[in-house]
């Protein structure tokens, strides 16, 4: 009887590569090749070893978002072990010598918890072993943001053993059709196009798009603690299952809502969805109206598919928007950003979106939507002066000023102070409702009781929020 085993591949140094230097008049465009690149050249290779050794399709575990599982017979490792090698200096060279495949495998033997610590074991020694062939010269690199173009209509995606690391839309040996279908490759690539339908929008034109403020952003997503979820997986069948739907979620849900929402389709670009992440970038105003949609749906995925696991591992999800400082800021600078911004949240709390310079939990997030809308009012239907939000930014800066003694009072903590000071910076109207919306917006700015103020985060949020939707008409 064949022995099955594992074989666990991992392109190493994906964000290193990501981030290389490319072209400034299209490094958005050259970016998103390299990243649709990776995710599908980690779904075709796994299937083209099946195909080359003649295997069943069935034996494929998880692929794409960088790496990829399979179950192979033993008598089988030594060919795959070579279309690998084959692939490894492919990669190496396509990518200018910045990325690497790397690989372990290991005997379907034991428990697999077992199993998948033996694989991961085996994959850090591989990543810990330099190559001993020299890398080729930095930029060598194939042409990345024609492999975007080429493959944004694309129906299949195409494969040849002779050239392990190209990945083509067709004339390759083997074929497989891109879709939503249980064995096609799930590849979301909503794209924004030009005024003209042709080309892909810069960013600086998706910036021209937006509603108040001209800016554009990255905006960044990774669920919380899928790793640990991953863990403790009691066996193969559950790992596979949870690894599949979280990707075809993410595939499939950020495309949906790109295309389904009329205000998001010509602002927002897809640059790659993962395993368990994603990027896209487009217009401040239609990034956070995605953020807050895909937030809602994740809520009511994590509610349907993970509602029978013990513990919040994996049910929840951040989020970090990176605003372009300006319109020709390089786009790897603002991806870098949203990433590293999105790695302070998730070392801060999890569940949580950090714009503006905050990171808050997305109960703010949705009040200080709310709130913004509120102030949105009190400028437009009651005509006060735009300038009250500079007054109410200084609430944030006085209580980050204010340290004192312990025990010691807070100079700005008495409400009846903040009060005052808005009702000076709104002004006097006429009417109940507007008597009634300025309470209302008081209240969701200081919240705490009537001897000590607590300043809330969402209020500071929606301040910065609302004063980006009407820069451009008041120039506050």
């Amino acid at each position: 009887m064949s022995v099955q085993i594992f074989l666990l591949g991992k392109l190493s140094g994906l964000e290193e590569f990501l981030l290389s230097p490319a072209p400034e008049a299209n490094s958005a465009g050259v970016l998103g090749g390299r990243s649709q690149w990776a995710a599908l050249l980690t779904e075709v290779l796994p299937r083209g070893i099946l195909a080359e050794l003649g295997l069943s399709s069935l034996l494929l575990g998880s692929s794409g978002g960088g790496q990829f599982l399979i179950v192979l017979p033993e008598e089988s490792r030594v060919q795959a072990e070579e279309i690998l090698a084959a692939a490894q200096s492919d990669i190496d060279t396509r990518s200018g010598g910045r990325l690497r495949l790397v690989w372990a495998w290991t005997e379907n033997l034991g428990d697999w918890t077992i199993v998948r610590k033996r694989l991961f074991s085996g994959l850090g020694r591989a990543l810990g072993t330099p190559l001993a062939a020299p890398l080729p010269a930095a930029g060598d690199e194939q042409d990345f943001a024609g492999f975007s173009e080429a493959f944004r209509e694309a129906v299949t995606a195409s494969w040849s053993p002779g050239q392990p690391g190209v990945v083509m839309v067709e004339g390759g040996r083997h074929n497989w059709r891109l879709g939503a279908g249980p064995d096609d490759i799930h590849l979301a690539r909503h794209t924004a196009l030009d005024d003209a339908g042709a080309q892909p929008a810069t960013p600086s034109e998706l910036a021209a798009r937006a509603e108040g403020s001209q800016r554009w952003g990255v905006l960044r997503g990774d669920v919380d603690n899928f790793g640990v979820r991953l863990r403790s997986c009691a066996d193969i069948e559950e790992h596979l299952r949870l690894s599949r739907v979280m990707k075809q979620f993410f595939a499939g849900e950020i495309e949906l809502a790109c295309n389904a929402l009329p205000e998001l389709w010509r602002k927002v670009t897809i640059l790659y969805t993962g395993g368990d992440d994603f990027a896209v970038y487009g217009s401040w105003d239609a990034l956070l109206r995605l953020a807050t949609e895909f937030h809602r749906l994740f809520h009511l995925f994590a509610g349907e598919h993970l509602k029978f696991l013990d513990g919040p591992e994996a049910k929840t999800i951040t989020m970090a928007l990176a605003l372009a400082p300006g319109e020709d800021t390089p786009f790897p600078y603002v991806y870098e950003e949203a990433g590293r911004l999105l790695e302070s949240a998730k070392s801060e709390e999890k569940d949580c979106f950090h714009l503006f310079g905050r990171t808050v939990d997305w109960k703010q997030v949705y009040r200080a939507a709310s709130l913004r809308d509120d102030l949105l009012r009190l400028i437009r239907d009651f005509r006060c002066p735009p300038a009250f939000l500079t007054e109410f930014t200084g609430f944030y800066r006085e209580k980050l000023n204010a340290a004192a003694p312990a025990g010691a009072p807070s100079p700005t903590g008495r409400p009846w102070r903040y009060h005052r000071r808005i009702g000076l910076a709104l002004g006097a109207r006429p009417g109940r409702e507007y008597e009634k919306l300025r309470n209302s917006v008081t209240q969701e700015l200081i919240g705490g009781s009537a001897q000590h103020v607590r300043l809330r985060p969402a209020g500071r949020v929606a301040v910065e929020w609302t004063r980006l939707s009407i820069e451009a008409e008041t120039h506050v």
